[in-house]
């Protein structure tokens, strides 16, 4: 699934190339998980402001409202001035006066959705319950630690949730973990200020180090300009059970946490 990191590196590949350009056709293929919820050609004539990011969503502006794209399990976007026929995966395409950006979904777990406004209650259905953005100010070390107090979940688990913060997928929390050197399995109320401090930090650095890398391609993951990620070649536990841990030779392990595979070095996460 694309995380914060691919979500984002896709923003950046394409938001400043479509602002400023005029909706000329809206196409859609099969039904994705939520109806787009406006008659598509009410989307013609109307100007794409801005593409901002909340969590996992994209944020597209226009004069009438927004539209809320989510890339699912399997989805990714392309965005060029031409682009082939549509294929079977092919389920949403924008055409604007400054190229066509198109979601190629497989799954079809991804979603394109209209609202008119970003309080309204379909908007506040998807985005009220996300936690803070891991980077940017509001992100904070003890106010961190004071919600992990709350919580006597599993760490990873409490992670993923994306309630206390948005974004940290199944990767960058294994990642994260191994760097602040905490055990996914440790209830999130028995990690101390000082550790939560560490994790706090581990996550910021490791959703940097991502970006920087473009995300990760795992599978099938592009940006919008086609261009692959490279961050799972730095990765320290991730996908690498049964390979020596790079700080201290012992095999990494692997664990099934919410049907989701969990990654770490009992060694150097011995609690």
């Amino acid at each position: 699934m694309p995380e914060l990191p691919e979500v984002e590196v896709t923003r950046r590949s394409f938001a400043d190339r479509i602002a400023g350009g005029t909706v000329r056709g809206v196409a859609l293929g099969k039904p994705l998980r939520w109806p787009l919820g406006v008659e598509p050609d009410a989307l013609v004539g109307q100007c794409v402001r801005s593409v901002g990011r909340r969590g996992k969503y994209l944020l597209m502006e226009l004069d009438g409202g927004w539209l809320l794209l989510h890339l699912g399990m399997s989805g990714s976007l392309q965005f060029a001035p031409v682009l082939p026929p549509a294929g079977p995966h092919d389920h949403f395409e924008l055409d604007t006066s400054r190229g066509r950006l198109r979601l190629h979904d497989p799954r079809r777990f991804g979603a394109v959705v209209h609202v008119p406004s970003l309080d309204h209650p379909r908007a506040v259905r998807l985005l009220g319950g996300l936690g803070v953005e891991p980077l940017e100010a509001g992100f904070d070390p003890v106010r961190f630690h004071q919600a992990l107090r709350l919580r006597r979940a599993p760490i990873k688990q409490v992670l993923l949730a994306g309630d206390i913060v948005v974004g940290v997928g199944n990767i960058y929390a294994s990642e994260a973990l191994f760097r602040a050197g905490i055990r996914p399995t440790t209830r999130a109320d028995r990690i101390s200020g000082p550790r939560a401090a560490r994790l706090h930090g581990a996550i910021v650095d490791v959703l940097q180090r991502a970006l920087a890398l473009g995300g990760s391609t795992l599978r099938d993951f592009l940006s919008a300009e086609g261009q692959s990620g490279y961050f799972q070649l730095d990765a320290m536990v991730y996908d690498r059970a049964g390979q020596p841990c790079r700080q201290c030779t012992t095999a990494i392990r692997t664990i099934r946490q919410g049907q989701r595979s969990t990654y770490f070095c009992p060694l150097c996460q011995a609690r």
